[in-house]
């Protein structure tokens, strides 16, 4: 056998060793949402007023029909859905209602902003300037979006540095201007597909112990003989 097959064969094989660690995707991204959802119900919570007539207000919210309901329901959704995936506990399930909330996030608020959630302010490194070298127009009008904000941006510098505390004022990080596209709805809603189709993963997680407790009690259940007829 040649040296590329039992390199091949031996990278094949430590590949699938590596399998035995599978369990710790799934509470990677469970650990990254169940922050997420759960601060975001909490803010709707202790904000439920407010959360309510965002939904309703057609000139300067969502104009989402029964305000109230949807407003309960993502609130719900967010808060419960939160612990569930941090617990593993029927994270398949939770999972449909969490996209459900990210789809409407990403139609009904994101949808006209575009990708970006923070918009790139140079043309020259931004993430849409091989997809405007295709032609695609989405991604042309990127690019002058960041022509102009970098240029805002570069002019509100100047004015910090000339008539503001600008090292105090950008101690704790630089400013940028936000675009609140569907970058992190997206992202959300892709890592939220991952588990409901491929599950919590196993060992750290409450539906890996209870499908072993369900498998071991229906294997202690003994089978039942057939009856036997009459006259046999």
């Amino acid at each position: 056998m040649s040296f590329p097959s039992v390199l091949g064969l031996r990278v094949q094989a430590l590949l699938e060793r590596a399998r035995t660690l599978d369990f710790l995707a799934p509470l990677a991204l469970r650990l990254y949402l169940a922050p997420v959802f759960f601060s975001a119900g909490l803010n709707k919570l202790n904000a439920f007023d407010a959360t309510v007539a965002w939904f309703g207000n057609p000139d300067w919210g969502l104009g989402l029909p029964f305000p109230w309901l949807l407003a309960f329901l993502a609130t719900a959704a967010e808060l419960i859905g939160g612990v569930m995936l941090l617990l593993g506990l029927a994270t398949r399930l939770i999972s449909l209602p969490l996209m459900a909330t990210m789809l409407v996030a990403i139609f009904a608020v994101h949808w006209p902003n575009g990708w970006f959630a923070i918009a790139p302010s140079n043309a020259e490194t931004s993430m849409a300037r091989p997809l405007a070298a295709l032609g695609i127009p989405a991604a042309e009008a990127s690019l002058e979006n960041s022509a102009g904000v970098g240029e805002r941006l570069t002019q509100a510098r100047a004015l910090l540095r000339e008539h503001g505390h600008y090292d105090w004022l950008t101690e704790k990080g630089t400013f940028v201007v936000l675009n609140n596209g569907i970058e992190f709805a997206a992202t959300y809603l892709v890592l939220l597909m991952i588990l409901f189709f491929h599950g919590a993963g196993r060992f750290l997680s409450l539906d890996y112990w209870a499908s072993r407790l369900i498998s071991g009690l229906s294997s202690a259940v003994p089978a039942r003989e057939p009856l036997e007829r009459p006259g046999s």
